[in-house]
């Protein structure tokens, strides 16, 4: 758990001095969250250990409500320190960018894991997590549709082989929406309940406070600022799934059912440090196959698909879809059982 602690913490510490100290640690997150993750990553290329069956961690619910509610003061120090602090243009561009790349890959993460906890609090942030970032819908689409339809043409959040990123993001966007709506108005017909217990009520309600209450505050500027680093979050977060699950699909049965979600149905990443960084999102696979597994005890094999760089920069390498398809079309076509 230190592992985990000190790669997830450190970087949410830096920008906060960088908002609030200004100087030269207004680069030091964007250095962190680029070249040492990078780094690191290097140092151990690949590490397939697996913790000891049975083991717990009972830190780790501990520490994703220390990083949930490190979310949200990051996001206010930030806000206050872009708009109001004396760094110059570069200083507050790296700032931000840094704080974005929080966003997607720490609080992204870390609010995911928060909506498979068992209790009513920890779901909660992580709702709001999600809604603090215009996304709050993702929330229940992850839950209701891409946990039961990955891999399946009723997955938004499920990549075909060859659609480059750009398109996907489009498509994932919008269908996940629709899909996370739909699926929870069913669940409320099924269980009786009023409209207004509808949780995408409360994603709407938590956006619009936010969006005036950063208005009020901070003004245009903040409400622009707000709006980018939520921009740069929500596009990172299509990333992960788009990155995780590219190309793999569900086979079905003569009856047309499909089968079991397997291990070969998600990518994942040996590499350490990122994966410490991502609270071991990047060992997606057991994920998809156990959700309930606390996220330290998560497994790797080596059947399962694997990137061929961690997660991060197989993200930096999707922006470029042609240079993504020469690396990854091969890959996804060998796990499917294609020449």
């Amino acid at each position: 758990m230190i592992l985990f602690a000190i790669a997830t913490m450190t970087p949410m510490l830096l920008v906060l001095a960088g908002a609030v100290l200004g100087g030269g640690w207004v680069y030091a997150g964007l250095v962190y969250m680029t070249a040492l993750v990078a780094g690191m990553d290097r140092l151990v290329a690949r590490d397939m250990g697996n913790a000891a069956p049975g083991a717990e961690f009972p830190a780790a619910r501990a520490l994703l409500w220390v990083l949930g509610i490190g979310h949200f003061v990051v996001l206010a120090v930030v806000l206050c320190g872009l708009v109001t602090g004396g760094a110059s243009g570069l200083g507050k561009l790296a700032l931000g960018l840094a704080t974005g790349l929080i966003f997607g890959q720490i609080s992204h993460p870390v609010a995911h894991e928060l909506i498979h906890q068992p209790g009513r609090g920890a779901r909660l942030l992580g709702r709001l997590i999600y809604s603090s970032l215009l996304i709050g819908h993702h929330a229940s689409a992850h839950l209701r549709v891409h946990h039961i339809h990955v891999g399946s043409e009723a997955d938004p959040n499920t990549p075909r082989l060859g659609r480059g990123f750009y398109r996907y993001a489009l498509i994932a966007s919008l269908g996940s929406f629709r899909a996370g709506f739909a699926a929870e108005s069913a669940m409320l017909r099924r269980a009786g309940h009023p409209f207004w217990r509808h949780p995408y009520l409360l994603y709407g309600a938590v956006a619009i406070a936010l969006l005036l209450v950063v208005w009020g505050l901070l003004g245009r500027a903040g409400l622009l600022i707000y709006l980018a680093l939520c921009l740069h979050a929500q596009m990172q977060i299509y990333m992960s799934d788009y990155v995780q699950h590219y190309g793999l699909r569900r086979g079905r049965d003569g009856q047309g059912r499909l089968e079991p979600v397997g291990p070969r149905h998600a990518w994942n990443s040996p590499h350490w440090y990122s994966s410490a960084l991502m609270v071991n999102a990047p060992r997606h696979s057991d994920h998809h196959v156990t959700p309930s597994r606390p996220f330290p005890a998560l497994r790797l094999e080596e059947e399962m698909p694997m990137l061929p760089y961690p997660v991060p920069v197989m993200g930096a390498l999707a922006l470029w879809p042609p240079l993504w398809r020469r690396v990854m079309d091969g890959r996804a076509r060998r796990w499917a059982g294609e020449t």
